[in-house]
């Protein structure tokens, strides 16, 4: 059929509309290219790819913001989790802070404010994570309740009438509402990113152990191997503290205290009795300073060399005295003016040049008037000296 035009349509193109599919009849190689050509023209002018590809899934950002419900997520991971300290961690609102696995403040620092306001948590303590909070770029977690006082809501009830409020009697002691707890915060640059609850784990592995699952077990793992060894063995060692020695041997059955030839102060720990073994584990302080073992056959062992060195920043820090006050104190005057009035360091006090000639009863040699004491009423002067003449008869 002719077309208005006077000019009829290939047979490919009729192909073409019916089938959607190009059927190239002819066998000339160069007709052949340029049909494909005109068709490449069409589909690209109607905006539609010659050839369809396949879309692959974008990889996942490992960088993104965290979002709400990862959010979520994390504080229902840790949330009331029961951990085991690895540091001793102090008391205080700064508490401890990990960014990049980096723990701040410095060992020396923290046994300052354990010596200042005392540990929430030794190594190996058992704690409770109490609350998570997830800010910005922090992750701020609570444990044993927190550096700071927690309120509850029945706590702010108070009832009254005509006027007067009281507080509802049955509320805790004031004593009780002190925090003894801290916080441990997950420091990031910019913004949190996706984590899950293990990876979070993971950054509070420095200070706190979520896989032991004894006290022993986590005390054991903050020890060197040599300490290590031996409580696994339920030896003592010259050198351990009372706690390492609790865990190596158990309680002590009978405890002694006593004076040493020198005159020093000791607690002697004894393990045992005849005829087994018998152990006498003696401290000066916290820290063993000898040990001697009464074996079954008779035998006596000595040890008072140190075996294990263990320094304790925070006993040393606690026990520290305060630095001596200056001899000369601190004053107002120049350099070379002498003090008018000076004062006695002792109990008798240096009197002032004008009184040195008054008398023990306080007599006023100039007058010979007594002193006026006050009696609590009107102060009187005392009489003049000159009698007032007498009026003429």
């Amino acid at each position: 059929m002719s077309q208005t035009s006077g000019i009829s349509a290939p047979r490919w193109a009729y192909n073409l509309g019916k089938t959607g599919s190009l059927m190239i009849r002819h066998r000339h190689p160069l007709f052949a290219v340029a049909a494909l050509l005109l068709v490449g023209l069409v589909c690209a002018s109607s905006g539609y790819p010659l050839f369809a590809q396949s879309a692959k899934p974008a990889a996942p950002n490992q960088t993104d913001k965290m979002t709400g419900p990862t959010r979520l997520l994390v504080i229902r991971s840790l949330q009331s989790e029961r951990v085991f300290a690895r540091i001793v961690l102090p008391q205080g609102d700064k508490g401890i802070k990990i960014k990049n696995g980096v723990v701040s403040p410095s060992e020396a620092k923290i046994a300052q404010e354990v010596a200042d306001f005392g540990p929430a948590a030794k190594p190996g303590d058992r704690c409770v994570i109490t609350n998570v909070q997830i800010k910005e770029n922090l992750i701020i977690v609570e444990l044993n309740g927190g550096s700071k006082k927690h309120e509850k809501w029945y706590q702010h009830i108070q009832v009254g009438a005509g006027g007067g409020m009281t507080q509802v009697p049955g509320g805790p002691s004031p004593q009780s509402l002190d925090a003894h707890g801290t916080t441990v915060t997950l420091e990031f640059d910019k913004y949190i990113p996706e984590l899950t609850g293990d990876q979070v784990r993971d950054m509070l592995g420095p200070v706190i152990d979520f896989k032991a699952l004894t006290t022993a077990e986590a005390f054991e793992k903050t020890l060197p191997p040599k300490v290590k060894e031996a409580i696994k063995d339920h030896k003592v060692l010259v050198g351990m503290d009372k706690e390492m020695v609790t865990f190596a041997k158990g309680r002590a059955p009978r405890k002694i205290r006593d004076k040493d030839e020198k005159g020093q102060d000791y607690e002697e720990w004894i393990y045992g009795s005849p005829p087994e073994q018998v152990e006498f584990v003696r401290f000066k302080g916290n820290e063993v300073a000898r040990l001697e073992i009464m074996t079954v056959d008779g035998q006596k062992i000595v040890r008072t060399e140190k075996e294990v060195d263990l320094p304790s920043k925070d006993s040393e820090l606690a026990e520290q005295k305060p630095a001596p006050k200056p001899q000369n104190a601190p004053t107002l005057r120049r350099p070379g003016e002498e003090v008018e009035y000076p004062t006695a360091t002792s109990d008798h006090r240096t009197s002032r040049p004008q009184d040195q000639n008054t008398p023990p009863d306080g007599t006023n040699p100039s007058t010979g008037t007594p002193p006026i004491v006050p009696t609590g009423g009107p102060t009187m002067t005392p009489p003049p000296t000159t009698p007032h003449a007498l009026p003429a008869p």
